[in-house]
């Protein structure tokens, strides 16, 4: 069984979701004062760990010979609201200097309790942004989870002042500003340096167009009971965060003792033109460091010699090619058909003069990854009525635009972009791996796997063929292992993007090109 903190790390809820399990935690007993109390002292103790008392000094290059400056808490009218104020109670107890800005008249009982004992503790209180300029650091308590109006004045005044300031900003719970499950920014949105998400992480954190605002995530457990998540969620949660635990699981290993290279998978790569040779080798060099036992590449007749010299393991097929340098027709070896394989991949460098490749591949029954032209042409083809047909599994990998290509009835992948990729799956029968700063997987029965961790680095050509590979060849190793195709996937995205932050830590975001990703791939092990 995994441990607590394993399974606590990798569920991610909707403001409802939150609801339902905080009312469970009330009703069973837990005072709401108690909660807050509780809560409220694990972020102090966060806040003293990333910014010690005579931080500021320390930050201005002065000596820490005085208190430091002011540290300014933002107050909302709800619990939020009384959690920052509890800090700001420890944290005047500790030794800092506190100043309060809360804009609001009407506050929850709770909340405007903990507002009247620190005005008595002499803690200076203004309804402006104003005093709090010359803080070193901000605690945003304005709002928690659930909000979902657009901010308007004076509070979004505010907000906008302080993110001029450009000071370190711890947030509670999630920005102040941002929708709790999609992330958009409603009106304004604080632009935290920290979020201390509280609980159980907030589906909004993960999404795209939050990440501006979120600076660097952490979830702060405060022991929410298993049984009052489980009741709400059921024993399975819907979404999930890719940890590394959880990734490292999926991996279709160890091998056994005694084995040979067909026994670990045989993957079939279909990619590459005249014009695009590119596609084809890094695709090829991403499924050799997967560790697929078998490697086949089947690419156009004129590509057979560079790939040979790039890939020298691997069984290099060379295909007839039609005039603009395309795989015409499959060439398979003798004794040879599509069911000798145990995934296919297809897509990277192909163009879309290869369109009767892909009809074949679609008519085999081995599962299938596409990415690239091999999803453009799908969407010629019509994505759902052609999925619709297969026997087995397909795993679509696109980006934003080649999205809206496959699924044009489908709500905009920018806006929300975890139920559009489960609408997808659901139509489609395919799991759908939607490219992205917080890549999205889902499966068909609507379970979402959110990849948390990766890089701008990734944003260069080539490193999505990088993946299909790495995809594909885990998908082969395990066709013989009780491993679901979505944690493959899973796993794939995870160890794709961990390979992009280990290579732009050592060469920064600019010196990770495709190959150099294929590199740092294995490196993740060592």
């Amino acid at each position: 069984m995994q441990d607590r903190q394993e399974q606590i790390s990798q569920i991610v809820v909707t403001a409802q979701q939150m609801r339902d399990i905080e009312e469970r935690i009330f009703a069973a007993g837990m005072p709401v004062a108690a909660l807050m109390e509780k809560v409220a002292g694990l972020i102090t103790r966060r806040v003293q760990n990333i910014y010690p008392l005579f931080w500021g000094q320390v930050h201005k290059g002065k000596a820490p010979s005085s208190p430091s400056s002011p540290l300014g808490i933002l107050v909302g009218p709800g619990h939020n609201g009384g959690d920052a104020l509890v800090v700001a109670r420890e944290l005047h107890f500790r030794g800092y200097e506190v100043l309060i800005y809360c804009p609001f008249s009407k506050l929850k009982e709770l909340t405007s309790q903990h507002l009247q004992y620190n005005r008595s503790l002499g803690l200076l209180c203004y309804d402006s942004i104003e005093p709090l300029k010359n803080c070193n650091l901000l605690i945003d308590g304005l709002f928690g989870f659930g909000l979902e109006r657009t901010l308007t004045d004076p509070v979004a005044n505010a907000i906008n002042q302080l993110n001029e300031w450009n000071k370190p900003i711890i947030s509670i719970d999630l920005p102040s500003g941002l929708h709790t499950d999609i992330g958009e920014v409603l009106g304004t949105a604080v632009r935290a340096t920290h979020t201390f998400c509280l609980g159980l992480w907030k589906l909004g954190l993960l999404q795209d167009q939050a990440l501006d605002y979120v600076g660097k995530a952490e979830l702060i457990d405060f022991d929410i009971p298993l049984a009052d998540i489980q009741g709400v969620l059921g024993n399975s949660p819907r979404i999930k965060r890719i940890t590394k635990t959880t990734a490292l699981s999926s991996l279709p290993l160890p091998r056994p003792l005694v084995t040979h290279k067909y026994k670990e998978g045989h993957l079939l790569l279909i990619c590459g033109s005249r014009r695009y040779s590119g596609g084809a080798i890094l695709t090829g060099l991403g499924a050799r460091a997967s560790g697929v036992g078998m490697l086949s590449i089947a690419v156009p007749e004129s590509l057979k010699p560079i790939m040979i010299a790039q890939l020298p393991e691997a069984l290099i097929i060379g295909c007839p090619e039609t005039e603009s340098g395309a795989i015409a027709q499959l060439q398979l070896p003798p004794k040879t058909d599509l069911s000798s394989f145990d995934a296919i991949a297809c897509g990277p460098g192909l163009t879309q003069d290869a369109n009767p490749i892909l009809q074949q591949v679609l008519g085999s029954t081995n599962p299938l990854v596409l990415d690239a032209d091999g999803l453009n042409i799908l969407a010629q083809m019509g994505t759902i009525a052609t999925l619709q047909k297969r026997q087995s599994t397909t795993v679509l990998t696109p980006h934003a635009g080649e999205f809206k290509r496959l699924f044009p009835d489908i709500v905009d992948a920018n806006q929300d972009r975890v139920k559009a990729t489960r609408e997808a799956a659901a139509q489609s029968g395919a799991v759908v791996l939607l490219k992205g700063a917080r890549t999205v997987i889902a499966n068909s029965q609507g379970t979402v796997w959110i990849n948390p961790e990766s890089t701008p680095a990734l944003a260069r050509g080539g490193s999505g063929d990088v993946l299909t590979g790495l995809i594909g060849g885990l998908l082969a190793q395990a066709s013989s292992k009780n491993i679901s195709v979505e944690e493959i996937v899973a796993t794939a995205a995870w160890w794709h993007s961990q390979a992009a932050i280990l290579a732009a830590q050592e060469r920064t975001e600019l010196g990770v090109d495709a190959h150099t990703l294929t590199n740092y791939l294995i490196k993740i092990f060592i």
